[in-house]
């Protein structure tokens, strides 16, 4: 029977899906996050529990099977969200069972394919947020950043702001995903805030932010306009390298007032 296998969302739940689908022999034609999940005219429809046990063996057999590259490529597909990977995922890893040599850069396949280019895109996501989060300082004393990037990238720039950032507690805020991590001087916390819906992220909230970070921002956006050669300004190549949907991130480009 063809099945439709729903899961909560988790990469524990989808290495749960892979390996019910194994263990039941399943025909699995749709792997689908639970509160998206809609019932198809053709397939039977399973809601998945997460097993930690059940993911921990799956996991186990890839790492034995995939290098170190592959693993890398099948998380950062899982955190691209996008529509159908759940299943692209599942042809990849079926492939990956059956053959006994590692198939990381077979891309005559097409889920090595699809695994593959959704990646790098999540990766070049992971490093423009990198490069484009901007800390304000709250009156609360923690370094405060906002971010909707395209993907689920916090937990793969976890270890990049732990690692630069290890003096000062910060916060990372996704608003599309609506969890941030939070950083105490010694570990790293996943956490949900509510805001009002006029909350205002802007730097120059001085309801929110620190009085001297506010003068610390309009310093920094006074000192890139300065420094700014008009006769130089080259906007195809500027938007290359900064594309405008990231602007809303950065200092120098935040309407502060004076």
């Amino acid at each position: 029977m063809k099945t439709v296998l729903s899961y909560d969302g988790s990469m524990a739940g989808f290495l749960t899906c892979v390996f019910v689908a194994y263990e039941e022999k399943l025909e699995v034609i749709n792997i689908q996050v639970q509160e998206k999940a809609s019932k198809q005219l053709f397939g039977d429809f399973q809601d998945v529990i997460t097993q930690d046990a059940m993911a921990s063996r799956v996991n186990l057999a890839i790492k034995k099977r995939c290098s170190a590259a592959g693993r890398r490529n099948l998380f950062w597909a899982f955190l691209s969200e996008e529509q159908g990977i759940e299943l692209t995922m599942f042809h990849y890893l079926q492939y990956v069972f059956k053959t006994q040599d590692q198939v990381d850069e077979d891309f005559s396949h097409p889920a090595v394919l699809k695994i593959t280019q959704t990646a790098k895109k999540v990766g070049r996501e992971k490093h423009r947020m990198e490069a484009f989060v901007r800390f304000k300082l709250t009156k609360d004393q923690i370094y405060f950043a906002s971010i909707e990037p395209d993907f689920n990238v916090l937990p793969i720039i976890q270890m990049h702001f732990e690692q630069r950032y290890a003096d000062q507690c910060w916060i990372i805020y996704d608003l599309k995903r609506r969890y941030g991590l939070y950083y105490d001087l010694q570990k790293v916390d996943r956490i949900t805030l509510e805001f009002s819906d006029h909350f205002d992220h802007n730097p120059n909230n001085n309801t929110a932010f620190d009085l001297q970070e506010i003068e610390f921002q309009k310093l920094w956006k006074k000192y890139f306009d300065c420094t700014n050669i008009p006769s130089r300004k080259n906007m195809k190549l500027h938007l290359q390298h900064v594309p405008k949907r990231y602007w809303k991130y950065l200092t120098e480009k935040s309407p502060l007032h004076n």
